[in-house]
């Protein structure tokens, strides 16, 4: 025998012509376990366990005759990649031919051993898939009951396999089951959809039906446990931190740059007024601030001051936490409400953070709130009205985003009636020195620490600095240097982050390399200028005589 995929094709036969007597069969069949007969325009195939059949068979009778006589069927001839046909009746043993060449005899005994080989190992593929993800997996038969449970939904749900699989997937979760229900009922795939299956559990669910022949057989979801996520969101908003003083609140954004000082008085403007801002400019200078300033120094200074960080709260879930979900249970007897930070800061101001990054559908929703002042829950039906004001901040230049496709463009013009740009820190390094000494007196409080300035050499390097984090990043360095600046009064070079020093190293001698460069060109063309007379080139470049030949050893010139 010889193996074909998951398939023993039988090797051992001989043909014979149905002329022949029967005798010549029976001995065949002592040799060989097949014999392929050849009648006309069919063949037959006799199997050793076949060989009762012709004990009272007379051995002079013909071939020809007895297949007449017991109405034996004929057997199908196929190649091997035909073997999957559903057409073929597996009533006689099928014969595999390959060219001009009879290959093998299949019976159907070993058809179906091989497709039970197949189904085990496409069942270990996918227990081995579903054990080696990150999510818990579910699959369930056409009604519902658990067909597999893996590893990982056993550490997330705290229920073994024994005590779920074979039972109906209601019986544990009533959200669950209103998923694969539905989508067994469907048959349409969900993505990214939020669960709450219990008090302590906050999970994502995708789910598929699973479909043969466009009949649902069942289904498969995954379930990915994002409870951490959310408790950490949860202990972000709880500790917003307050960039600016309440009662006066723009007093906290003192600035040299004229960019600013502008930025400032349309923020001071539009404090009051009911109308979105749209806040832009680069990660880092002071984005937050300036909506806080906004909320305070307006009229909703005494009601709530949320944010919502579109770039690190997953994407699945910032509809959710914009605005809220309606959880219902699988009979309806009740629903669980969860509000989203629009209703949480009701009457008061949401900040949106990095609203670039917000998903397209939820762009769109967005968009109705705003025009519509009303919105629905994730899962729920009912309009809520709200009357929250909204701030908004970028990183990057919308009007591009619109041009490119990745961001709505009714909604862009929407939030950015009112549009206040702030500058990069490298743009405005005046405000370095004062944003330096605010930070000392801050952290050398924090810190307890006996230091009170920053020395003049490391105040230069600071400002040479670009500061690609900008205030953000400012400020975390300032902390560094007060906290490794031990007894000391002043922050001195060595207190300053090395790879802050190194490139300022490296800008001098870069500077100091282009000043000898053109000083060498300069020298060169003086010497073209002169046909290379050495005395008429330094009058003209205005030094001595003796100070060009310095030169000119010193670059190597002739």
């Amino acid at each position: 025998m010889f193996t074909d995929s998951q398939l023993e094709i039988e090797t051992s036969f001989t043909i014979l012509s149905d002329d022949g007597k029967i005798s010549t069969l029976k001995d065949a069949l002592l040799d060989y376990s097949y014999a392929i007969i050849e009648s006309e325009q069919q063949l037959f195939v006799i199997g050793k366990e076949e060989q009762f059949l012709l004990s009272a068979v007379d051995k002079s009778q013909s071939i020809s005759d007895w297949l007449e006589e017991s109405r034996m069927m004929p057997s199908e001839l196929i190649s091997v990649k035909e073997l999957n046909k559903e057409e073929i009746k597996w009533l006689r043993p099928v014969i595999i031919k390959e060219q001009k060449d009879y290959q093998g005899i299949v019976n159907a005994a070993e058809r179906i051993r091989s497709l039970q080989r197949e189904n085990r190992q496409v069942l270990t593929y996918f227990e081995t898939l579903a054990e080696t993800i990150n999510d818990a997996v579910t699959a369930v038969d056409r009604g519902g009951t658990v067909s597999y449970w893996n590893s990982v939904a056993e550490d997330t749900y705290h229920i073994r396999k024994e005590a779920i699989i074979g039972k109906k997937i209601g019986e544990h979760f009533d959200s669950e089951s209103i998923q694969l229900h539905k989508i067994l009922k469907e048959g349409n795939p969900i993505r990214g959809i939020y669960h709450r299956p219990n008090e302590h559990t906050h999970v994502l669910i995708n789910a598929s039906p699973v479909l043969v022949e466009n009949e649902i057989i069942g289904g498969i979801s995954t379930e990915r446990d994002i409870t951490k996520l959310i408790r950490l969101n949860q202990e972000l908003d709880s500790n917003t931190s307050l960039y600016v003083q309440k009662e006066e609140p723009f007093s906290s954004l003192l600035s040299e740059s004229k960019a600013v000082k502008r930025a400032v008085e349309i923020a001071q403007k539009v404090a009051s007024a009911e109308i979105p801002v749209l806040i832009t400019g680069e990660v880092g200078t002071g984005k937050e601030q300036l909506a806080q300033a906004i909320h305070y120094g307006g009229s909703k200074r005494n009601n709530p001051f949320l944010a919502l960080n579109c770039s690190t709260v997953p994407k699945d879930l910032i509809e959710m936490e914009l605005f809220g979900y309606q959880k219902m249970t699988f009979d309806s007897k009740y629903t669980q409400e969860i509000e989203g930070k629009l209703e949480q800061a009701e009457t008061g101001t949401l900040f949106i953070e990095e609203v670039d990054k917000m998903p397209l559908a939820v762009q769109e929703k967005l968009l109705h709130y705003m025009t519509d002042r009303s919105f629905t829950r994730v899962g729920g039906v009912r309009q809520k009205k709200s009357s929250t004001r909204l701030i908004l901040s970028s990183t990057q230049p919308l009007g591009e985003l619109v041009r490119k496709g990745t961001f709505n463009e009714k909604l862009y013009y929407q939030i950015s009636i009112i549009h206040i740009e702030i500058p990069p820190l490298r743009e405005r390094k005046e405000d370095i020195p004062g944003l330096v000494t605010d930070f000392i007196k801050v952290y050398k409080e924090k810190h307890d620490k006996k230091v009170t300035k920053i020395n003049e050499q490391g105040l230069h390097i600071l400002c040479a600095y670009d500061w690609p984090g900008n205030i953000k990043e400012l400020n975390n360095v300032i902390e560094h240097c007060v906290l490794v600046s031990g007894s000391n009064n002043e922050i001195m070079l060595e207190h300053i982050p090395a790879e802050i020093v190194n490139k300022y190293k490296v800008s001098i001698r870069g500077e100091k390399g282009n000043k000898e460069e053109d000083e060498m060109h300069r020298i060169e063309e003086a010497l073209k200028k002169t046909y290379g007379n050495k005395s008429a080139a330094a009058t003209l470049l205005g030094i001595s005589r003796g100070t060009l030949y310095n030169k000119i050893k010193e670059f190597g010139l002739k």
